[in-house]
């Protein structure tokens, strides 16, 4: 039995990193690595992955990943969804392993292993669905648009704003050197 894991939310500047991990119990058809799928497609392909699936999320909070750092943060959410998922092989998308054990990587499994395209669906509509409340808690910021990526909206909006509670400080960007926050 394989434990497929992927995560959304790790190159943004805002929200939180979202780990899943994934056991089909059953089939499920048209997955894929959820940046190829329509927000549509994803949607649907959720619900039923819930269905056919025993399932672990993790977040962090862009206080714990500024606090921790993405590294730290993205292996405690390994060794998290290991000791929740029982399963006799764990495949995380990506090349490397955060020095956690008894895990193995595969570049673009999200696309190649059906139980990592479904661990990505199911981080990446949390992690959308998440941002979007974070959207209307924020207006000013248009996260509904970026979802936390450093968009040239976004760096503007910052720009005039400042950080929210939910932007990652840690995350230096050229674009606002100098700006006091």
């Amino acid at each position: 039995m394989l434990c497929g894991i992927d995560e959304a939310g790790r190159g943004p500047i805002a929200g939180d990193l979202v780990m899943a991990g994934c056991i089909l119990n059953s089939p499920v058809d048209g997955l894929n690595d959820s940046k190829k799928l329509t927000e549509k497609k994803r949607e649907s392909l959720f619900e039923l992955i819930i269905k056919a699936s025993s399932y672990h999320i993790v977040k962090f909070s862009a206080q714990a990943i500024d606090a921790d750092g993405i590294s730290k943060c993205l292996a405690s959410g390994l060794r998290e969804i290991m000791q929740n998922l029982k399963c006799d092989e764990y495949l995380f998308d990506g090349n490397t392993t955060f020095g956690v054990d008894g895990l193995t990587t595969m570049v673009k499994a999200d696309g190649k292993v059906a139980e990592v395209s479904a661990a990505s669906i199911l981080a990446k509509v949390t992690h959308d669905r998440d941002i979007l409340k974070e959207a209307l808690k924020y207006p000013q910021y248009h996260f509904e648009k970026h979802k936390g990526y450093g968009t040239k909206l976004h760096v503007e909006m910052i720009k005039k704003y400042g950080y929210c509670e939910i932007h990652r400080r840690s995350y230096k960007l050229k674009a606002l050197q100098g700006t006091l926050f």
